[in-house]
């Protein structure tokens, strides 16, 4: 897939608004500071003038944030989890939302979900992807900041991830918002999604 065109079409904020128009949608998600802005901005080549906000803060997202891509497909990114310096009921909030749009969007064709590379996937990042499972959503994920590591820890870091979240090799992928790889292969997957509801089935 080649990135032509990307526009901001709206942000959610609260459950039952209604999402833009009925494109295909791809949402990402992941844990507060997993580098879910800077991955987006890569992949969709908006580095100089960014798209989606990078901050040094975790939890900078707290909306649902619709981008339009190629005049094809939204890519939805979703407010972190994990963050605990928001109040209860403001994460409990982007819960329900979260939950909610997951379960009732049906343009919804796949997930992305995001781990950082430097630790293994927390009790949270194992809740998402049995969740996603339970609605038989297309589930793929993503190694993040994979150029903090040295070669010789990415056959562990792969196999420990692969094994907590009960994933199929194909379903895993490597990317760095520093060197630009794994970018390709990520918008191949994406490319995938948004025309097949069947493809990188998670593996509950």
């Amino acid at each position: 897939m080649k990135i032509s065109t990307v526009d901001f079409a709206k942000s959610l904020y609260t459950q039952g608004e209604n999402v833009p128009s009925d494109f295909p949608q791809v949402a990402f998600s992941g844990r507060s500071n997993v580098g879910k802005s800077s991955l987006i901005n890569v992949l969709l080549q908006r580095t100089r003038k960014k798209l989606a906000r990078v901050s040094s803060t975790p939890g900078k997202t707290q909306s649902l944030n619709f981008y339009l891509v190629n005049n094809h497909f939204f890519l939805v990114d979703l407010p972190g989890f994990g963050y605990a310096k928001i109040s209860v009921s403001i994460r409990d909030s982007w819960k329900i939302m979260i939950e909610q749009y997951l379960q009732e969007e049906q343009m919804l064709r796949g997930v992305v979900h995001l781990v950082d590379a430097r630790h293994d996937p927390t009790m949270m990042d194992q809740q998402m992807i049995s969740f996603l499972a339970t609605l038989n959503l297309p589930t793929l994920v993503v190694l993040t900041k994979i150029d903090k590591l040295k070669k010789t820890q990415r056959s562990n870091v792969i196999t420990t991830a692969i094994n907590d979240l009960r994933l199929d090799e194909d379903q895993l992928l490597l990317f760095s918002s520093k060197t630009g790889e794994g970018r390709t292969e990520l918008l191949d997957a994406l490319e995938v999604l948004v025309g097949s509801k069947n493809s990188y089935s998670s593996s509950g």
